[in-house]
């Protein structure tokens, strides 16, 4: 099968790895349709810290092809979400709604068939991983495809964002990020009722997909400069909700420095050297919340039906496709901004 792989820092390659077979009995086999590339993966393959000649991505749609005998969530010719991370789905984490962080679990994008950027993916404890779409799926348009896609990671992820900051009808939140999770987050903090939305977003492409996603308004300044102009914007008080969606030290600090007492910073960017004003936030009694998004609770209870009903299109974030054969121009086009996210059409349904 093809299967992206990464070769080294800014380098990646279509090659062909052996397609993947079931394993353990709780694996199913997936023919991906849709794939895609995160942000998180621009950290590798700028930097480094991936296992050369590794398949990589941890986003897919796709056809079940076939299952081990202990699978029955799912059966061959049926049409799934897999989410970024694989979990047993009976342990008590499992069972709290958040498998994300499953003792018995893990990642996608590592290993032999445990790249989703490829045209066959493994699937462990499929039980409590996969996400069953209902309906025909050979009638999803391509529109559908890529909001289903998003379901996969980003949609999911920025919604955790906003469920971890407590958003709540009437509340001013603001978003940290204008990647596609933090357009997401935008779009979640919608969702859950917020009647001001500020982004922090300086990019004219990135502010119109926020606009129609509901951001209201957007402040481009950074650091000392963006701490005080939300001040301002909020009364001197802070925002009632923020949502951390890059990761780095000076969106973490500047999250914490915007929120309202009382409020919680809902974090989901994959955190890099940061640090916490820990006596601060107890003093205001701010929170801090988040992690790795439990990506199936949330499909499950909410956002796959918000999707398949229409009301909620997030696949607008990717503004580019490709195929596997285009997957270093695929990483390219994110690493540069030229696309806010780079959609991979693997294969039909």
């Amino acid at each position: 099968m093809k299967a992206a792989i990464y070769k080294g820092v800014r380098q990646m390659a279509c090659e062909d790895r052996p397609k993947p077979t079931i394993v353990e009995e709780s694996d199913a086999i997936i023919r991906v349709v849709r794939a895609c590339v995160c942000g998180s993966d621009l950290w590798f393959y700028r930097d480094g810290g991936h296992d050369v000649d590794g398949q990589t991505g941890h986003e897919a749609i796709g056809v079940v092809e076939s299952v081990g005998s202990d699978v029955t969530i799912a059966k061959p010719g049926d049409f799934v979400i897999v989410p970024f991370p694989f979990s047993c789905g009976k342990c008590p984490v499992c069972k709290a709604g958040f498998e994300s962080s499953c003792p018995h679990g893990g990642y996608f994008g590592s290993g032999d068939g445990m790249g989703c950027q490829a045209e066959y993916l493994r699937v462990p404890e499929a039980n409590g991983t996969l996400v069953v779409v209902p309906g025909d799926a050979k009638s999803f348009s391509d529109e559908m495809l890529a909001s289903l896609l998003t379901l996969s990671d980003v949609m999911s992820t920025g919604y955790h964002a906003a469920a971890s900051a407590e958003v709540k009808p009437g509340d001013t939140a603001v978003v940290f990020g204008d990647g596609a999770v933090g357009l997401c987050a935008v779009l979640s903090a919608k969702l859950m009722g917020a009647s001001r939305i500020i982004s922090m977003s300086h990019h004219a492409d990135r502010q119109e997909i926020a606009r129609k996603f509901g951001a209201t308004d957007f402040v481009e300044e950074r650091g000392d400069e963006a701490v005080a102009k939300v001040l301002e914007m909020t009364d001197g008080y802070g925002a009632d909700a923020v949502l951390e969606c890059v990761g780095s030290a000076l969106s973490n600090d500047t999250a914490m420095k915007v929120a309202r007492a009382g409020a919680v910073v809902g974090r989901v960017g994959l955190p890099h050297d940061v640090e916490a004003d820990i006596p601060g936030l107890f003093f205001r009694n701010v929170g801090l919340r988040g992690g790795p998004a439990p990506v199936r609770t949330y499909d499950m209870r909410r956002l796959l039906k918000e999707v398949l009903d229409g009301t909620i299109n997030p696949g607008i974030v990717y503004t580019a496709e490709y195929t596997l054969d285009g997957i270093q121009e695929a990483y390219a086009a994110m690493d540069e901004r030229r696309t806010v996210k780079s959609l991979l059409r693997v294969s039909e349904v």
